[in-house]
């Protein structure tokens, strides 16, 4: 099996002179693709620059995927929220204490609205080769099975809009305690504002790759996340995405782990006839030996995994989440991207 793709995160673009060597860096650091994790802010402020960022690195070569990076809190991120700023109502609520949430309800007709509008402007107006989903996820719960840890009982969204919708179609209330309906409503739900959006960006263009990437947990009898998209045959088979990705896992985290979750990406991409993509922590944390990269690259290949790709470019360096050496993280994630790139058609 060869890596058909080798992707990195790329944000904080402001200028195209500046991307441009930035992105002769990727090209020679083995990478084929850059997705451009754009803002709510990057849409509204420095949209122009965006569409110049856009043709700059597909005139270089690079393959461009569209990140709505941490668009609504609906997806994961970083950024802030110019909807949350500018919309009191619309949010997420906790079932448990009926308080308003830092977190968009996709399932409001106001951010379903908003999040395809953005996303039409950038199929229409820029020259991207397809969409990425990043982590989209409810706000609540979360389980320790994730890199980001933390578990509760309550959860999200119980909302007014999703209560009606939830009454509507059961017949019931929604309970304030999670059941079988309740997670069969969000995972619908969930993949219904993604599913919408990409059906309208597919009738734009049939050539856009549309990727989702969920998190990367056990999803097991007894471990599971609940945040919306941890049925994975269902994201899976949903007919507008091409790519089924599963996101970044620690470096701490056991080699077993990896393994799991890459063997399972692949066949749940395979029964459904998608190209299957795994992550690798680029920033914030790095393995006490850098060799162990190399093993699970190659433990990736070995499994059949389609695609590669990395948060983020120069290993976050400059930020507060950089990895310790974070620039030679960068360059030894480098060395294994031209390493297995293509690897069978250079034989």
């Amino acid at each position: 099996m060869s890596i058909k793709h080798t992707s990195i995160s790329y944000y904080g673009m402001s200028y195209v002179e500046h991307a441009k060597k930035d992105f002769a860096e990727m090209k020679n650091n083995g990478c084929d693709t850059v997705i451009l994790a754009i803002t709510e802010f990057d849409m509204d402020f420095w949209f122009p620059n965006i569409i110049k960022i856009t043709k700059a690195a597909k005139e270089m070569g690079l393959r461009v995927l569209a990140d709505t990076w941490g668009i609504g809190k609906f997806f994961g991120g970083e950024q802030v929220s110019l909807f949350l700023q500018n919309n009191i109502k619309n949010r997420q609520v906790s079932a448990l204490t009926g308080e308003s949430l830092p977190a968009a309800c996709f399932n409001t007709n106001s951010f379903r609205n908003y999040f395809t509008n953005l996303c039409v402007k950038i199929a229409t107006e820029t020259e991207v080769d397809g969409f990425f989903w990043d982590e989209p996820h409810y706000a609540l719960p979360k389980s320790y099975a994730s890199i980001t840890g933390g578990s509760g009982d309550d959860w999200a969204c119980r909302c007014m809009v999703c209560m009606d919708r939830f009454k509507d179609y059961y017949g019931y209330e929604m309970p304030k305690l999670m059941n079988d309906d309740v997670k069969q409503f969000r995972w619908r739900e969930a993949l219904k504002t993604l599913s919408d959006t990409s059906k309208i960006l597919k009738e734009i263009n049939s050539k856009f790759e549309i990727t989702c990437c969920v998190h990367a947990t056990l999803n097991t009898y007894y471990v599971t996340e609940q945040r919306g998209y941890d049925n994975w045959d269902m994201v899976a088979a949903c007919p507008y995405f091409d790519v089924f990705s599963t996101t970044i896992i620690n470096w701490e985290l056991p080699e077993t782990f990896f393994k799991e979750i890459a063997k399972r990406t692949v066949e749940i991409a395979k029964k459904y006839n998608k190209q299957s993509e795994r992550w690798l922590m680029g920033y914030y944390k790095q393995p006490e030996d850098f060799a162990q990269i190399d093993k699970v690259v190659d433990m990736y290949v070995d499994l059949g995994v389609d695609r590669l790709a990395t948060w983020t470019y120069r290993g976050g360096y400059g930020t507060k989440l950089a990895a310790p050496d974070a620039l030679k993280l960068w360059e030894r994630i480098g060395e294994n991207y031209k390493r297995v790139l293509n690897k069978e058609d250079k034989k």
